[in-house]
């Protein structure tokens, strides 16, 4: 049976989120520690899942996925040292050339996402294409009943007003043209994420995301 993500996890990082400063974490470091490897223990489990309906996944590093709890503050306003949560990337980031997949744990605030996220410019101008040129082969994924129950539209953050430029106005998939990125994303409930079978039944979830990525990696191939 697959590791599990434990309570105390989530207990350590309600507690970081009240103390977020650097002697509080040093003097709780064992804390962060068990955590820490109860995460990579609980992805290595859902990785072994994913890999059964995407074999590229296979081939993660859990310890290598997960992103480091510190933050970067060179150039924010914002100086609290440590993010308050655990965010595991399995073949997804900004600035991806590929469509992949991504996990938020966070107390309140879990999700999980797939797609392409921030795409440098050539890239994003080819998946852009690629819904021009097959709009319903797009919608059919969108359109289908179980992607819909857990993903009902796209993320619509950072939207263009205007249709990018080599498109034109009265393209039918306009709308889908004006995204920066094309993420679908899912918003996880505690009791969701602490389940005894999470790593089942987020896999679950995950699956119906493969033929996005699948169509928006089409053409890199």
């Amino acid at each position: 049976m697959s590791a599990v993500i434990s309570p105390k996890t989530f207990e350590f990082l309600k507690k970081l989120t009240k103390n977020n400063n650097r002697e509080w974490f040093n003097e709780n470091k064992r804390l962060y520690t068990e955590s820490q490897e109860n995460v990579i223990a609980f992805l290595e489990g859902l990785i072994k899942e994913m890999g059964g309906f995407d074999e590229n996944l296979s081939k993660i590093d859990p310890k290598k996925a997960l992103f480091r709890i510190y933050r970067d503050t060179r150039f924010s306003k914002d100086k609290i040292p440590y993010k308050t949560n655990f965010g595991a990337s399995l073949g997804m980031g900004k600035g991806s050339q590929k469509g992949g997949y991504y996990l938020h744990l966070e107390p309140g605030k879990s999700f999980l996402a797939g797609g392409i996220y921030m795409p440098e410019s050539s890239v994003l101008r080819e998946v852009r294409k690629e819904i021009s040129l097959y709009g319903s082969d797009f919608l059919k994924i969108l359109d289908n009943k179980d992607f819909k129950k857990y993903f009902p539209e796209l993320d619509q953050n950072d939207k263009l007003k205007k249709i990018p430029q080599g498109f034109e106005k009265e393209d039918p998939m306009a709308e889908h043209l004006k995204l920066k990125s094309f993420i679908a994303v899912y918003n996880l409930k505690d009791e969701e994420v602490l389940d005894t079978n999470a790593s089942e039944n987020l896999t679950k979830i995950f699956k119906l995301l493969k033929p996005l990525n699948d169509f928006l990696n089409a053409p890199f191939l």
